[in-house]
């Protein structure tokens, strides 16, 4: 008979052991998909296009960045309307009048197109440069992006080089490195000026790389403003 409580005491305890256990085990796989899922939402939903301006710039030379250019919206920070889906489109869909139909956000359905201001509110004349970064991307989508860069009503279109040449693709000028997608230096920027800049971001369908295999691909990008630019390894 004590046999046989010894037995069923170590069965109970095995039993409430192996619980325990899968408990703990349970709580750590919540917690990483909880700190997954954090950092999904932070990177993927935090705006996948957003404009900063250095703080320097702001304080020391009263620049600033704004949506309609009005002196009474001065920001540092301006973020784009995000779409859900982009299908590849050709250069030739997009607006002839892209750079001047609205200030802000003014997206199509395959196309992100945000407008806004660089303003000089101070008493000096400056140089700046302005790059757009990528901060992620998956499944190779940027392969056959395509980023046209208006600055006071001149576009300039950007891409990834081509694979089979290794020069730019054709109509555009191609990314400055890997990560950079475009980096430029806007010299004598006068006291009471206004830079207005328009970025348009789409899939390019007359690319050679735009495949089936991008289907599902997702980038985000953001583009600085800064008076001195750190040089960076191509």
């Amino acid at each position: 008979m004590k046999n046989e409580v010894e037995v069923s005491a170590k069965k109970v305890y095995k039993h409430k052991l192996f619980v325990r256990i899968v408990k703990i085990v349970f709580l750590l796989l919540l917690i990483l998909i909880s700190i997954l899922y954090l950092f999904l939402y932070i990177v993927y939903d935090g705006g996948r296009f957003t404009v900063t301006l250095d703080k320097q710039m702001q304080s020391q030379k009263n620049v600033y960045l704004s949506e309609t250019g009005k002196i009474g919206e001065k920001t540092r920070k301006l973020t784009a309307e995000t779409i859900d889906y982009m299908d590849n489109i050709s250069i030739k869909w997009i607006p002839k009048n892209i750079d001047t139909e609205a200030d802000g956000s003014h997206n199509d359905d395959n196309y992100i197109a945000y407008s806004f201001y660089v303003v000089n509110s101070g008493k000096e004349t400056v140089n700046y440069w302005y790059e757009i970064d990528i901060d992620d991307t998956i499944k190779n989508v940027d392969e056959a992006i395509r980023v046209m860069v208006y600055r006071n009503g001149k576009p300039t279109v950007y891409a990834k080089k081509s694979k089979v040449t290794g020069k730019a693709e054709p109509g555009t000028k191609k990314f400055y490195s890997k990560s950079i997608m475009v980096l430029e230096q806007r010299k004598s920027f006068k006291p009471k000026s206004k830079d207005h800049f328009t970025v348009v971001i789409w899939i390019e369908g007359d690319d050679p790389e735009c495949k089936n295999d991008l289907i599902g691909g997702e980038i985000k990008m953001h583009m600085d403003f800064t008076e001195e630019h750190v040089y960076k390894k191509k």
